[in-house]
This record gives structure tokens, C-alpha cells and sequence, in this order.
């Protein structure tokens, strides 16, 4: 992930924290009326569809702060293709906290599943070529980090993490900021004036907004919005190797390796990550 990120055990404590208050309220009362306090009980992951596999690594650190003496069975590694059947861990820990934690030990797990899988049929789309996937900014609320690990676990890239780690300037800050070139020159005057060492990508619309970015220059990635095949293969020969180029906009899976063949060093897919069906998995007693 990129370098400007959180600590991210920090803000995994934190995520569980809000997650456990959000569900747990005053008390698990249905676990409190009739399970022993000091019972204790073992339960294993088991899958059921198959898929690559991510969040068992998070899954363990739910455990170990919610049980400091737990026993976690690692049997399957985050980026492993499953079956269903495969049993990923084994975990033994009181049964309060095995029944506190299974409910979201699997979201997290089934949702970054399902992205880690949608990911890699991208990812496998494209092999042989030298274009990366990338996801997106169209993440889920307050998990964003656990989206994007799970779209490297699943084989792609991450793009900027949120707004603070790199400099993208679409559209609207385009027309905002009068047009393309007085917003690069204004990004570039930032920078400098803030001692930030930070790249700078640039959205284009057609041809001549690429001309506009050209003249100016001074940036590290060009993001190629909607075009058509036949204007990304233009667009890349202008842009001959100066800047790194990414295609993005209404790229499906379809005409994903044909877009990756005019050239192109990344292809942005929002799917991966806001159009995506959970793995089906279950954490059964044994």
C-alpha cells in the first residue's frame, strides 16, 4: 500500500473497536444468558465456493485482541485459490468471544474474499501484458483499507489510497480551476510551496486536453477518461513513454485486454471493489 497509509494495526484496533460496539451494543445478551463464562470452544473456518481467499491474517488479529490467550490454527494463507470445503483456520478461545467475534471475523472475511477473487479474474485477464489493475477510491466506508489489501491479495494495485497521497486532478477540478493547465501549474506551485513530495496524475476527456497536459508537462501519470480504443492507441503514441498512462471509464472485463493492448501501463476498475459479491464461508463448532 502506499507509504503515506495509517499505521495499520492502529487503525485495525480501531476498526474492531467501532465494529464490536456497533454489534454488541450493552452485552451479547444471547450469549451472556446461556453460555458459562468460563466455557471455552473450538470452531474452524470452512468455505464454501470457490475463490482466493483473503482476510485470515485480519481474522487472527480480531481474535487475538478480543482473546489475548486464543489459540489460532493458521491452515490456509491470505491469496490461496479455495475450494469449497477447505477449512482456512481453526481457532479455540471462551465461547463468549468465539460467538462475539464470529459475525465479524466473517464480513470482513467473505467481503475482502470477494473482492481478492473479483481482482484476480482482472488480474488473469491480462496476462502476458505489462498493464496493472488498479482499483479505486469506491470503497466501502470505514473499511477502505481492508478493500484495498484485498485487492493485493487478489494480484492488482493500489491506486492513491484517499485524497492526502497523491494528486489527481479530474475533471471538476479542471474546469474549477479555470482548465487543465493552470491546474497542473497550480498543483505544481503547491507542492513546492508546501515542500510535498507528492506525483501528480492528470484526467483527460480527448485529444486536446492531452495536447493541453503535454505543453505544460511537469506530471507523473495521464488518465485517458472514456476513450475509445482507437484514441487510447493515439493517445499512447503521443504520449510516447514520457508519463505513465492509465485507462479509465466503462472498461469492462470484456474489453479489459483490449484496452491493455493499445499500451497502456494501468486500467482503473471501480468494480473490484463497489460491485462485488461476498465469498460464502461459515464458522462452524467442531
Amino acid at each position: 500500500m502506499s507509504d503515506y497509509i495509517p499505521d495499520f494495526d492502529e487503525y485495525l484496533n480501531n476498526f474492531i473497536d467501532s465494529a464490536i460496539r456497533e454489534d454488541v451494543g450493552d452485552g451479547d445478551h444471547s450469549s451472556l444468558s446461556c453460555i458459562p463464562a468460563d466455557a471455552r470452544g473450538r470452531a474452524q473456518l470452512i468455505v464454501k465456493e470457490d475463490g482466493i481467499i483473503a482476510g485470515i491474517d485480519v481474522a487472527q488479529k480480531v481474535f487475538s485482541k478480543l482473546a489475548p490467550d486464543v489459540k489460532f490454527e493458521k491452515l490456509i494463507s491470505d491469496g490461496t485459490h479455495v475450494h469449497k470445503g477447505d477449512i482456512a483456520f481453526r481457532v479455540e478461545c471462551t465461547t463468549r468471544t468465539l460467538l462475539l467475534a464470529e459475525r465479524l471475523v466473517l464480513n470482513i472475511m467473505q467481503h475482502m474474499s470477494g473482492i481478492a477473487t473479483a481482482t484476480n479474474v482482472y488480474v488473469r485477464r491480462l496476462e502476458g501484458l505489462h498493464t496493472k489493475v488498479l482499483d479505486t477510491r469506491k470503497t466501502t466506508p470505514g473499511m477502505r483499507l481492508l478493500d484495498k489489501l484485498a485487492v493485493k491479495i487478489g494480484g492488482g494495485v493500489n491506486h492513491r489510497i484517499g485524497l492526502f497521497d497523491m494528486i489527481m486532478l479530474k475533471d471538476n477540478h479542471n474546469d474549477f480551476a479555470g482548465g487543465i493547465q493552470q491546474a497542473i501549474r497550480r498543483a505544481q506551485e503547491y507542492l513546492k510551496a508546501n515542500n510535498k513530495k507528492l506525483k501528480i496524475e492528470v484526467e483527460v476527456r480527448n485529444l486536446d486536453e492531452l495536447a493541453q497536459v503535454m505543453a505544460v508537462g511537469g506530471v507523473d501519470r495521464i488518465m485517458l477518461d472514456n476513450f475509445d480504443l482507437a484514441t487510447t492507441r493515439k493517445a499512447v503514441e503521443i504520449i510516447g513513454g514520457r508519463y505513465e498512462t492509465e485507462s479509465s471509464g466503462g472498461i469492462t472485463l470484456d474489453t479489459l485486454r483490449d484496452y491493455a493492448e493499445c499500451g497502456v501501463d494501468f486500467i482503473s476498475v471501480g468494480a473490484l471493489t463497489h460491485h462485488v459479491s461476498s465469498l460464502d464461508m461459515s464458522l462452524k463448532a467442531y
